[in-house]
């Protein structure tokens, strides 16, 4: 499949393709040539690059594919304008893209506007090689700007010579975590307080596990293993040449599709041995979800945004309450302008949204990478998706940090809560162990 590949990058046809988008294009135009592929379908982990920043985001269940090498043109922002610095990047790249067919941008964000992680805070990049597989067939797209056109014709073969190893070993045995665990319930106690005393309805706290093996995680495998562990999933991922922040999320911030605008509400989790999905608590959090993004979603939309029926909602060994929420949006809304007035929903921070932010701040809540923020697909038209980032592990060598969170409403009790991000946090454990010996490490920990 390389050879083939390498074979249409490099064929005199593909320049001549490129030389007649950039005529006349200005030197920072970002020219972008689709060409498909026949080659089997693939889930293109195999070509995941060293050396290179990537992009992966897959829905197994519905057989597509997706992996981005390298950044054609990008954008970093941070603080309270950063959906706005993207939005005003991305228009102008849209401006003047050149393309022959469909071409996209990836983003990413994490949940505060102020977070310090290795990633940036907000980024949005258009790759230089987009491979995709979609309905059985693929197809690779090339991106770079106008002015660099002959560099990266040079460039793109050698990206993807030189792949990532796929192999994993075993974890290292996990330290105790008695005291942290109780640590983590008396902050549950405490925002149960808060919560009793009127001064918030919903907060959600998160937990991290720290975890390491005696070589480098494999970002591949454990992909792989998300792909098939949750196929009903959005499984992504972001690689900037040494960290990766990757996860499995069963959780749609917004979609949107010329005027159409489709966001999940999606709250209450259930579990082997848990309470039932249908409990008391977890149908008021799942009520405090629907209202908030309603409440956000109206301003810009034609009319009430009208909310589907509570269902079920599958991802991996878990159980979600979801309603799917639509509306038709205003004539000149953007996507970043939906992301910015649905982010954090109250799946994630809280409710009311500004007292639970406050709350989490003052009781130092600390999240790793993207955690709880935003991983987005965005189209040449400004149409596009974003999900929110959950069940998410940031690899660094030989070193992952995990994250899993609840929600804690009145009547919520800690023990329970405590086992919840349990269950969450064993969906990335079992993708971090691929010989299943995870149940030993877990006792451990």
């Amino acid at each position: 499949m390389i050879t083939s590949l390498l074979r249409q990058i490099s064929a005199p046809d593909t320049a001549k393709q490129f030389a007649a988008l950039a005529a006349g294009a200005p030197a920072s135009a970002p020219l972008s040539l689709r060409l498909d592929l026949s080659v089997p379908p693939s889930d293109w982990l195999h070509l995941l690059p060293t050396g290179q920043p990537w992009w992966y985001r897959a829905r197994p269940e519905h057989g597509e594919f997706r992996l981005g090498i390298g950044h054609a043109l990008h954008v970093e922002s941070a603080g309270s304008n950063r959906f706005a610095a993207l939005d005003g990047a991305f228009a102008g790249f849209r401006r003047d893209w050149r393309r022959n067919g469909p071409a996209l941008a990836f983003s990413g964000f994490a949940f505060a506007d102020d977070n310090a992680s290795p990633l940036p805070n907000a980024l949005l990049a258009i790759p230089a090689i987009l491979l995709e597989c979609r309905d059985g067939a693929c197809s690779v797209t090339l991106s770079t700007p106008a002015g660099r056109l002959v560099q990266a014709l040079a460039e793109w073969p050698s990206w993807l010579a030189h792949t990532a190893p796929r192999e994993m070993a075993d974890l290292r045995p996990g330290r105790p975590q008695a005291l942290a665990d109780r640590a983590w319930m008396a902050r549950v106690v405490a925002a149960l307080r808060d919560i009793g005393s009127g001064r918030l309805d919903k907060v959600v706290l998160t937990r991290c596990r720290r975890v390491e093996r005696d070589t480098p995680f494999a970002p591949a495998a454990i992909l792989a293993a998300l792909d098939v562990q949750q196929p009903g999933s959005v499984v992504y991922a972001y690689g900037n040449g040494r960290q990766t922040f990757l996860g499995a999320t069963p959780e749609r911030l917004v979609r949107k599709a010329g005027r159409q605008i489709h966001v999940d509400a999606l709250a209450g989790t259930a579990w082997p041995g848990s309470p039932a999905l249908a409990d008391d608590k977890n149908r008021h959090e799942q009520s405090l979800v629907i209202r908030a993004v309603v409440d956000a979603l109206a301003p810009w939309c034609d009319g009430l945004p009208q909310v589907g029926q509570p269902e079920e909602h599958p991802a991996g060994v878990l159980r979600h309450w979801r309603s799917r929420i639509s509306g038709i949006g205003h004539a000149d809304g953007s996507l970043f302008d939906l992301v910015r007035a649905l982010h954090p929903t109250p799946a994630v921070g809280g409710f009311p949204s500004a007292a639970a932010r406050d709350w989490l701040a003052a009781h130092d809540e600390r999240r790793h990478g993207w955690y709880s923020g935003g991983f987005g697909l965005l189209t040449a038209d400004g149409d596009g998706e974003f999900s929110v980032a959950l069940r998410s592990a940031l690899l660094d060598g030989n070193t992952a940090e995990l994250q899993a969170g609840a929600g804690i409403v009145a009547g919520s009790d800690p023990q329970q809560e405590l086992a919840e991000t349990e269950a969450k946090l064993g969906t990335l454990l079992a993708a971090l162990n691929p010989d299943r010996q995870i149940a030993r490490s877990s006792r451990q920990a």
